[in-house]
């Protein structure tokens, strides 16, 4: 029997900063490299070719879930491993992940466990750590749901494994970075929901406060100094920003 080969793929827009650093840590080791584009403006096909030439464009955003099944289209290796852009994988996970498609058992999804930064710092609570996500599959298995955004891996009937090592996570690296990457998101998390679920001025405001009780205390954000207390401030504001989003909607229905 032949040894099993392995992926990895990116979904990517606008990645030049981060993709060199990304590709860097699985270079030499994976047998293809697939990365599917929504229209980058940048560098990023240019630094892309230097370690593929499996570079593909998908500018008509479909969403976070259905662009990754898009992107699993292109792979034909055995097994996929999923990255984004800033994200590298250190030696301890290269080693399990190798282990893991070698050993090729049937029927398993392996997590990995993501440690994320933000704003120059590790975050190691907070409800940021342990991530355990499931990023490492035979391709020929399963694929991402079609979640618009927090998009998963399908996992009904499947053995999930993790593995050893860390998955690190450069996530935002300033005010605005997080300002910018996290407006898409609640924009995509309102579109989802909208006509499906009701809010009110009173749900946002008791989401909101919830939502930072539960990452500063319950989750203990308060271990992680300034910056845990930052991060559930915003997590709160964003939070309100959302469901009163889904609220106004809903009014401007009705005028």
């Amino acid at each position: 029997m032949s040894k099993p080969t392995l992926a990895v793929a990116l979904i990517v827009k606008n990645e030049a900063k981060h993709l060199q650093a990304c590709l860097d840590t699985v270079k030499g080791w994976v047998d293809e490299i697939v990365l599917l584009d929504s229209g980058s403006t940048d560098a990023t096909e240019e630094i892309a070719r230097q370690y593929t030439d499996k570079f593909y464009t998908h500018s008509e955003w479909p969403g976070f879930g259905k662009q990754r099944q898009l992107a699993q289209q292109y792979v034909t290796s055995d097994y996929v491993l999923w990255l984004d852009a800033d994200e590298q994988v250190t030696p301890e996970l290269k080693a399990s992940i190798l282990a893991a498609v070698e050993a090729n058992k049937p029927n398993v999804l392996y997590k990995v466990n993501r440690l994320s930064a933000a704003f120059g710092k590790f975050i190691y609570h907070s409800g940021w750590s342990p991530d355990w996500i499931v990023r490492l599959y035979r391709a020929e298995y399963t694929h991402y749901n079609d979640a618009l955004v927090h998009e998963k891996v399908e996992d009904d009937g499947f053995q999930t494994i993790k593995l050893d090592g860390r998955l690190n996570h450069y996530t935002y690296e300033h005010l605005h970075h997080y300002i910018n990457k996290t407006t898409g998101y609640l924009k995509a998390w309102t579109d989802e929901r909208e006509g499906k679920k009701k809010s009110g001025l009173t749900t946002a405001i008791v989401h909101a406060l919830a939502s930072f009780v539960k990452m500063y205390i319950i989750k203990r954000g308060f271990l992680d100094g300034k910056h845990g207390f930052i991060l559930a401030w915003l997590c709160m504001h964003s939070t309100f920003v959302k469901y009163i989003d889904l609220y106004l909607r809903e009014q401007a229905k009705k005028s």
